[in-house]
């Protein structure tokens, strides 16, 4: 994954990405890559072929990881297709550890074009599940149950527009061996209707004993999750932060340092900010010796002149 934008995963849960070819002749073995399925634009080949097709040749008792892309030939059609495949034969993968949903790069679809639906019984369908992620949006259909997962060590949800109904799912889902948790919230004109209440139990701390990084990012009320960073108990168990992607000014910068030290983390993550940088060199001063991540702020934040209107802020994944 490249940082502030999307493109395909080249390596995930620790193996190369593979997308087999008709034509490539001996294929690796099949715990050996994340397999990536996808239907390429135009062909004759829908998904439910390529589907059958995978288990055909490849011995899918043994695949660890899979990645999911384009599901559509000519006309974007909804994931539920893809969904009732994966949990009708579930069983058929039972060293499954990793799934990514939806890894889709603008040149093929809008993230926010993707047509989605409700992911529960896919997690539901793969209780030995380790690592899940999605990407798509709210008002596109993603969604989300609370739902109990004891196996469950990372969840990403990569969106330009995050319903508050799964941020909420996530937080009234008992998910207690999770490790890592990405949010991206996205924008509001895309279905990102989620507020800072929808995290408080993430932030009290108690419900993901086993959490070590969290991501609360992409969002155009970054300067507020700064503000409840601040005095959130869970900071105390991370190892890392992610704030980054988002509107984050210095009224949020100001929050991060008159709030708890940071000092314990190994980064935290403020890439994609409008921060200025004196505010930035104190945040780094003070979180010290913990990386911070930052880079020049976006647009014209580095230097802003006072007699202009401060620009527009904007989210980095939205559309």
């Amino acid at each position: 994954m490249t940082y502030l934008g999307i493109r395909h995963f080249d390596r995930f849960h620790g193996l190369p990405v593979h997308t087999p070819e008709p034509s490539s002749g001996a294929l690796p073995a099949a715990g050996s890559v994340a397999w990536r399925l996808q239907c390429d634009y135009g062909e004759d080949t829908d998904f439910t072929a390529l589907w059958e097709q995978f288990q055909d040749v490849v011995d899918t008792e043994q695949v660890q990881a899979l990645v999911i892309g384009p599901w559509w030939r000519t006309d974007y059609t909804p994931f539920d297709e893809v969904v009732e495949l994966l949990v009708d034969d579930a069983p058929l993968f039972p060293a499954l550890r990793a799934l990514f949903l939806a890894d889709v790069v603008s040149e093929e679809c809008e993230v926010s074009w993707l047509k989605m639906c409700d992911i529960t019984p896919v997690l539901e369908a793969l209780p030995s599940l380790e690592e899940f992620g999605v990407r798509g949006c709210g008002h596109a259909g993603l969604a989300l149950r609370p739902l109990r997962h004891t196996a469950l060590k990372s969840l990403r949800f990569e969106s330009g527009g995050l319903p508050g109904g799964l941020v909420r799912a996530v937080a009234g889902s008992e998910l207690p061996a999770l490790e890592r948790l990405d949010l991206w919230f996205g924008s509001s004109w895309y279905g990102g209707d989620a507020t800072v209440d929808d995290i408080r139990p993430v932030l009290s701390g108690g419900l993901f004993p086993r959490l070590r990084h969290l991501g609360l990012q992409n969002s155009e009320f970054q300067d507020e999750i700064a503000a409840a960073v601040g005095s959130a108990p869970v900071v105390a168990q991370l190892e890392s932060l992610a704030l980054s992607m988002g509107t984050l000014s210095d009224v949020g910068g100001e929050a991060l340092l008159n709030g708890q030290p940071l000092n314990h983390l190994s980064t935290l993550d403020l890439r994609h900010h409008y921060l200025t940088e004196p505010l930035l060199d104190r945040i780094r001063t003070a979180c010290a010796p913990a990386v911070v991540e930052g880079g020049e702020a976006e647009e014209d934040y580095a230097d802003p002149d006072e007699e202009d209107e401060e620009p527009e802020r904007y989210v980095a994944v939205s559309e």
